[in-house]
């Protein structure tokens, strides 16, 4: 593995609160570095990512982006470059790779799309989860409880994103943090495939608001269910449901709004006239 250093470096900062005198502050602050990411050597996109488990990232990415299936990964490289880290993933001559998305800019931490040059390239066909996994609402709130003593750069830098993995009854698994959010289901993506873990049997919780294109990764690795902390998108909710995903959100203490395939926790929608 190389040396690519810390995953925080601590800034000096000037504080001004009002009716207090201007303090000198030291602050811990996430790294957000250039990750050049290329298969067999060919060049694809550049992700701004903090960097830590860069393995995970690239075979999360490989997968969740549809280039290859996890089967078709021989080894991933990860080389400190001057101006960032270089990772490479090899494939098997062969795999059937799929045409890569093209892009000509880099990818942003709070941007999954960045670079992509056509629309028909911007949502593509979703393959159908099929998980019969079904999960009660106490594992959400589990899980949402447990998920903020398991974010140690996020409870140092307040600056970044994390997902889980929960399985069936709540209790957390992996998680993985970064500042984008793509980014750290990326690599949960990677270290549940490296691991051997089947998404089928949990869901998938992370601290971000759900953009469709959290939707979209969650749904390629066979994982039937995302939580997450903040509100959907209207895209996000339409994926989901074309996809057979259940889709949770504004996950909280006092509760959680489903908003696609309740079926999977046993929830039926009160009729509203009765309701009044």
């Amino acid at each position: 593995m190389a040396d690519i250093g810390p995953s925080s470096r601590t800034r000096a900062g000037l504080e001004w609160r009002p009716h207090r005198p201007v303090t000198e502050i030291a602050r811990a602050t996430p790294r957000e570095v250039a990750i050049g990411l290329s298969f067999d050597g060919r060049p694809h996109t550049v992700l701004m990512a903090t960097p830590d488990n860069l393995e995970e990232l690239a075979v999360g990415f490989t997968v969740t982006e549809a280039i290859a299936t996890y089967a078709d990964l021989l080894a991933v490289t990860v080389e400190a470059a001057a101006e960032g880290v270089l990772v490479d993933v090899r494939l098997a001559p062969s795999s059937r790779t799929r045409r890569l998305r093209p892009r000509t800019l880099e990818g942003r931490s709070s941007c999954g799309l960045c670079g992509v040059q056509r629309l028909a390239d911007a949502v593509r066909p979703l393959p159908a989860v099929v998980s019969r996994q079904s999960f009660r609402p106490a594992a959400i709130e589990r899980a949402v409880a447990e998920l903020g003593g398991r974010q140690p750069l996020g409870r140092l830098t307040r600056a970044t994103h994390a997902a889980g993995f929960a399985f069936a009854d709540g209790s957390l698994g992996p998680v993985l943090e970064d500042v984008g959010r793509h980014n750290a289901l990326d690599k949960l993506a990677g270290a549940l495939l490296r691991a051997g873990t089947d998404p089928a049997g949990g869901f998938v919780v992370v601290t971000s608001r759900c953009s469709f294109e959290m939707v979209e990764k969650t749904a390629r690795i066979g994982c039937p269910m995302l939580v997450a902390i903040s509100a959907p998108t209207d895209l996000a909710i339409q994926r989901a449901d074309s996809a057979g995903l259940t889709l949770v959100a504004l996950a909280r203490d006092d509760g959680h709004t489903v908003f696609s395939h309740p079926e999977r926790l046993g929830l039926v929608a009160t009729d509203l006239a009765e309701a009044i």
